[in-house]
Protein backbone atom coordinates (compact mmCIF):
# COMPACT_ATOMS: atom_id res chain seq x y z
CA UNK A 1 0.00 0.00 0.00
CA UNK A 2 1.52 3.39 -1.00
CA UNK A 3 2.48 5.77 1.77
CA UNK A 4 -0.02 8.56 2.40
CA UNK A 5 2.34 11.20 1.03
CA UNK A 6 2.15 9.73 -2.48
CA UNK A 7 -1.16 11.55 -2.99
CA UNK A 8 0.70 14.87 -2.74
CA UNK A 9 3.12 14.15 -5.60
CA UNK A 10 0.78 15.45 -8.37
CA UNK A 11 0.68 18.82 -6.62
CA UNK A 12 4.46 18.87 -6.23
CA UNK A 13 4.78 18.22 -9.95
CA UNK A 14 2.89 21.45 -10.66
CA UNK A 15 5.75 23.46 -9.16
CA UNK A 16 9.21 24.33 -10.45
CA UNK A 17 11.94 25.55 -8.11
CA UNK A 18 14.90 27.50 -9.50
CA UNK A 19 18.07 28.52 -7.68
CA UNK A 20 19.43 32.07 -7.78
CA UNK A 21 22.87 33.65 -7.58
CA UNK A 22 24.44 35.58 -4.69
CA UNK A 23 23.15 33.12 -2.08
CA UNK A 24 19.58 34.35 -2.57
CA UNK A 25 16.50 32.16 -1.89
CA UNK A 26 15.10 30.02 -4.68
CA UNK A 27 12.31 31.17 -7.02
CA UNK A 28 9.08 29.18 -7.39
CA UNK A 29 6.95 28.89 -10.53
CA UNK A 30 3.57 27.24 -10.84
CA UNK A 31 0.59 26.89 -8.54
CA UNK A 32 -0.61 24.09 -6.29
CA UNK A 33 -3.57 25.22 -4.23
CA UNK A 34 -3.29 22.30 -1.79
CA UNK A 35 0.26 23.20 -0.76
CA UNK A 36 1.28 26.00 1.58
CA UNK A 37 4.77 27.48 1.24
CA UNK A 38 6.39 27.53 4.68
CA UNK A 39 10.01 28.29 3.86
CA UNK A 40 12.61 28.96 1.19
CA UNK A 41 16.35 28.45 1.14
CA UNK A 42 19.13 28.69 -1.39
CA UNK A 43 18.61 25.09 -2.56
CA UNK A 44 14.94 24.28 -2.03
CA UNK A 45 11.47 25.39 -0.95
CA UNK A 46 9.45 23.69 1.78
CA UNK A 47 5.71 23.12 1.57
CA UNK A 48 3.03 21.80 3.87
CA UNK A 49 0.12 19.79 2.53
CA UNK A 50 -3.39 20.89 3.50
CA UNK A 51 -4.45 17.21 3.47
CA UNK A 52 -1.45 15.94 5.45
CA UNK A 53 -0.45 18.84 7.74
CA UNK A 54 1.86 16.64 9.81
CA UNK A 55 4.19 16.35 6.80
CA UNK A 56 6.58 18.79 5.13
CA UNK A 57 7.79 18.48 1.53
CA UNK A 58 11.21 19.87 0.63
CA UNK A 59 11.26 20.50 -3.13
CA UNK A 60 14.74 21.09 -4.57
CA UNK A 61 15.81 23.22 -7.49
CA UNK A 62 16.81 21.23 -10.55
CA UNK A 63 20.34 22.61 -10.26
CA UNK A 64 20.59 21.43 -6.63
CA UNK A 65 19.67 17.76 -6.88
CA UNK A 66 23.02 16.72 -5.41
CA UNK A 67 22.03 18.59 -2.23
CA UNK A 68 18.90 16.47 -2.01
CA UNK A 69 20.95 13.26 -2.08
CA UNK A 70 23.33 14.58 0.56
CA UNK A 71 20.57 15.77 2.86
CA UNK A 72 18.71 12.48 2.59
CA UNK A 73 21.85 10.63 3.65
CA UNK A 74 22.34 12.98 6.59
CA UNK A 75 18.78 12.50 7.86
CA UNK A 76 19.23 8.73 7.61
CA UNK A 77 22.38 8.98 9.72
CA UNK A 78 20.82 11.33 12.29
CA UNK A 79 18.05 8.82 12.88
CA UNK A 80 15.23 9.43 15.33
CA UNK A 81 16.32 12.49 17.31
CA UNK A 82 14.24 15.07 19.22
CA UNK A 83 16.25 17.84 17.56
CA UNK A 84 15.54 17.04 13.92
CA UNK A 85 12.68 16.33 11.58
CA UNK A 86 12.26 12.65 10.66
CA UNK A 87 12.54 11.55 7.04
CA UNK A 88 9.28 9.90 5.95
CA UNK A 89 10.12 9.27 2.29
CA UNK A 90 11.60 10.78 -0.85
CA UNK A 91 11.11 11.28 -4.58
CA UNK A 92 13.32 12.26 -7.46
CA UNK A 93 13.52 15.93 -6.46
CA UNK A 94 11.98 16.11 -2.99
CA UNK A 95 12.17 14.83 0.57
CA UNK A 96 9.17 14.10 2.79
CA UNK A 97 9.75 15.06 6.40
CA UNK A 98 7.75 15.18 9.60
CA UNK A 99 6.51 18.74 10.08
CA UNK A 100 7.94 20.50 13.12
CA UNK A 101 6.42 23.52 14.82
CA UNK A 102 8.59 26.46 15.70
CA UNK A 103 9.70 30.03 15.15
CA UNK A 104 13.18 30.58 13.77
CA UNK A 105 15.55 32.52 15.99
CA UNK A 106 15.65 35.03 13.13
CA UNK A 107 11.89 35.61 13.49
CA UNK A 108 12.21 35.63 17.29
CA UNK A 109 14.41 38.71 16.88
CA UNK A 110 11.96 40.36 14.49
CA UNK A 111 8.97 39.64 16.74
CA UNK A 112 10.62 40.38 20.07
CA UNK A 113 10.22 36.81 21.32
CA UNK A 114 12.69 36.28 24.17
CA UNK A 115 15.29 33.61 23.50
CA UNK A 116 16.10 31.97 26.87
CA UNK A 117 19.53 30.50 27.74
CA UNK A 118 18.02 27.01 27.48
CA UNK A 119 17.93 27.43 23.71
CA UNK A 120 21.71 27.73 23.63
CA UNK A 121 22.05 24.64 25.83
CA UNK A 122 19.72 22.59 23.63
CA UNK A 123 21.58 23.56 20.47
CA UNK A 124 24.78 22.36 22.10
CA UNK A 125 23.12 19.00 22.81
CA UNK A 126 21.96 18.80 19.20
CA UNK A 127 25.52 19.48 18.05
CA UNK A 128 26.78 16.68 20.29
CA UNK A 129 24.27 14.31 18.66
CA UNK A 130 25.44 15.36 15.19
CA UNK A 131 29.03 14.58 16.10
CA UNK A 132 28.02 11.23 17.61
CA UNK A 133 26.64 10.29 14.18
CA UNK A 134 30.00 10.99 12.55
CA UNK A 135 28.81 14.29 11.08
CA UNK A 136 29.97 17.90 11.36
CA UNK A 137 27.57 20.55 12.84
CA UNK A 138 28.12 23.33 10.30
CA UNK A 139 25.85 26.07 8.96
CA UNK A 140 23.95 26.74 12.18
CA UNK A 141 22.47 30.22 12.02
CA UNK A 142 19.35 32.16 13.03
CA UNK A 143 17.17 30.81 10.21
CA UNK A 144 18.13 27.17 10.80
CA UNK A 145 17.15 26.95 14.47
CA UNK A 146 13.49 26.73 15.54
CA UNK A 147 12.12 27.41 19.01
CA UNK A 148 8.67 26.32 20.21
CA UNK A 149 7.27 25.69 23.70
CA UNK A 150 10.69 25.19 25.22
CA UNK A 151 11.86 22.85 22.47
CA UNK A 152 14.62 23.41 19.91
CA UNK A 153 14.67 21.94 16.41
CA UNK A 154 17.38 22.22 13.76
CA UNK A 155 16.66 22.38 10.04
CA UNK A 156 18.80 22.35 6.88
CA UNK A 157 21.38 19.66 7.55
CA UNK A 158 23.00 19.55 4.11
CA UNK A 159 26.42 20.87 5.21
CA UNK A 160 26.97 18.29 7.95
CA UNK A 161 29.06 16.15 5.58
CA UNK A 162 31.50 18.98 4.88
CA UNK A 163 34.76 19.40 6.81
CA UNK A 164 35.88 22.43 8.79
CA UNK A 165 34.26 24.82 11.21
CA UNK A 166 32.47 27.86 9.74
CA UNK A 167 32.23 29.30 13.30
CA UNK A 168 28.69 30.59 12.70
CA UNK A 169 27.29 29.00 15.84
CA UNK A 170 30.31 29.98 17.92
CA UNK A 171 29.86 33.62 16.92
CA UNK A 172 26.11 33.51 17.58
CA UNK A 173 26.62 31.90 20.97
CA UNK A 174 29.27 34.45 21.94
CA UNK A 175 27.07 37.29 20.74
CA UNK A 176 24.15 35.95 22.75
CA UNK A 177 26.18 35.60 25.93
CA UNK A 178 27.79 39.03 25.70
CA UNK A 179 25.22 41.27 23.99
CA UNK A 180 21.75 39.72 23.79
CA UNK A 181 20.67 41.33 27.08
CA UNK A 182 20.63 44.71 25.33
CA UNK A 183 17.87 43.63 22.91
CA UNK A 184 16.12 40.76 24.74
CA UNK A 185 12.37 40.85 24.21
CA UNK A 186 12.50 43.86 21.89
CA UNK A 187 11.34 43.59 18.24
CA UNK A 188 14.29 44.31 15.95
CA UNK A 189 13.55 45.91 12.54
CA UNK A 190 14.13 43.55 9.62
CA UNK A 191 16.38 46.10 7.91
CA UNK A 192 18.71 46.00 10.89
CA UNK A 193 18.89 42.21 11.03
CA UNK A 194 19.50 42.06 7.28
CA UNK A 195 22.17 44.74 7.51
CA UNK A 196 24.04 42.72 10.12
CA UNK A 197 23.66 39.54 8.05
CA UNK A 198 25.04 41.30 4.97
CA UNK A 199 27.96 42.72 6.94
CA UNK A 200 28.82 39.28 8.26
CA UNK A 201 28.64 37.61 4.85
CA UNK A 202 30.95 40.24 3.36
CA UNK A 203 33.47 40.51 6.19
CA UNK A 204 33.76 36.94 7.49
CA UNK A 205 37.22 36.30 6.04
CA UNK A 206 40.84 36.09 7.22
CA UNK A 207 40.70 39.66 8.54
CA UNK A 208 37.47 39.09 10.49
CA UNK A 209 37.48 39.56 14.25
CA UNK A 210 34.41 39.05 16.40
CA UNK A 211 35.21 42.02 18.61
CA UNK A 212 35.51 44.52 15.75
CA UNK A 213 32.37 43.16 14.11
CA UNK A 214 30.33 43.49 17.29
CA UNK A 215 31.53 47.06 17.85
CA UNK A 216 30.07 47.88 14.46
CA UNK A 217 26.83 46.04 15.24
CA UNK A 218 26.39 47.68 18.63
CA UNK A 219 27.02 51.10 17.11
CA UNK A 220 24.16 50.43 14.71
CA UNK A 221 21.97 49.18 17.57
CA UNK A 222 22.48 52.23 19.75
CA UNK A 223 21.76 54.54 16.82
CA UNK A 224 18.47 52.69 16.25
CA UNK A 225 17.53 52.95 19.93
Amino acid sequence: MPAEWHSVVPDLNKLAVTSNTDNEPVSIDGNAENLLLIGTGTDAAVFRSMHHPHLAFKLYAEEKQEKKAVEEEVYDRLGDSPYFSKKMGSGENFLVMSFIEGTTLYDCLLQGITIPPEVIQEVEKARDHIRSCGLNPRDMHLKNILYHSGEVKIIDVSEYVQPGNDLRWEYLKKGYEQYYRFIAGKPIPSWMVETVRTWFNHTNGPQFTFEDFMKKVMSLTFKWK
